[in-house]
């Protein structure tokens, strides 16, 4: 496998960063995650749009995109795959132990994994912790993604593949990585960017292709809501068959069934 590392290929075994690289020490970095299919990216100019908005957000300088689309096409080019995870890493770069940012310039990592295609349906669950939706890193798809990763775990635990998180007013936010949507009477809805979710690109292409509303929900409407679904960029559309211990025998229902049709004629199309 080969890597690109500020500036050029390395073989996986030599590309390396120094320990020192602020996005190591305090999370201070960026990313985007994009599918690859036969050396294909899906929707890479909406993912390096949002790797701008990320870095501005955190106060780093803008990313050189076309050093970014060249390291993309080097990394695909260098590691040929059906169907792949490419993850685009941005961070501070070298800098002194604590918060302080160092003056030698980021880092820019793009790194290539195979994956499988994801099951039509999943299992979830909800966790007691919340999203801050005015925090200082909302809305921004950084490296901080530990609280993530317990969330995730724990849904691992209990036999889900995803953990869905409230706001701190107890609204219906987000998975760790994924947008939520769910069918009332036959209508999608998915909560508004003010919750304090991720602006997914999947969540994004989903709402136009779809007609989805954003709207304002209790964590309660995943007791009710006649369907559910996520969105991501390596789930597309995925139904949910299961929240915590509700049963959603039927899923995907009709109306994620129909999402899910028009979100891949839709996305051949990109």
């Amino acid at each position: 496998m080969k890597l690109w590392v500020n500036g050029e290929l390395r073989d996986a075994d030599a590309a390396t960063i120094s320990v020192l690289d602020h996005g190591l020490t305090v999370g201070d970095g960026v990313f985007e995650t994009l599918k690859a299919v036969r050396g294909r990216l899906f929707a890479l100019d909406l993912h390096l749009d949002r790797l701008v908005r990320s870095a501005r957000g955190l106060g780093l300088p803008d990313p050189d995109l076309d050093e970014v689309r060249r390291a993309c096409a080097a990394v695909l080019e260098a590691n040929p795959t059906e169907l792949g995870r490419l993850r685009v890493t941005y961070t501070g770069g070298l800098s002194p132990l604590g918060s302080d940012r160092g003056d030698t310039g980021p880092s820019l990592v793009v790194a290539l994994g195979e994956i499988t295609r994801r099951p039509d349906t999943t299992a979830v669950i909800t966790v007691p912790w919340t999203r801050n939706e005015r925090g200082a890193l909302t809305g921004l798809k950084t490296t901080s993604y530990a609280e993530n990763v317990v969330a995730l775990a724990r849904a691992h635990q209990r036999g889900a593949s995803e953990a869905l998180f409230a706001n701190t007013v107890g609204r219906l936010c987000e998975g760790t990585g994924s947008n939520v949507f769910v069918v009332l009477d036959g209508h999608i809805h998915t909560p508004p960017l003010a919750s304090g979710c991720l602006a997914g690109i999947t969540r994004h292409l989903a709402v136009e292709w779809t007609g989805a509303q954003e709207t304002d929900l209790p964590m309660d409407v995943l007791e009710r809501a006649d369907e559910i679904f996520l969105t991501s960029t390596l789930r597309d559309i995925q139904a949910v068959h299961r929240v915590d211990d509700r049963e959603l025998s039927a899923a995907p229902g009709p109306v994620t069934a129909k999402a899910m049709r028009v979100f891949a004629e839709q996305a051949a199309l990109l």
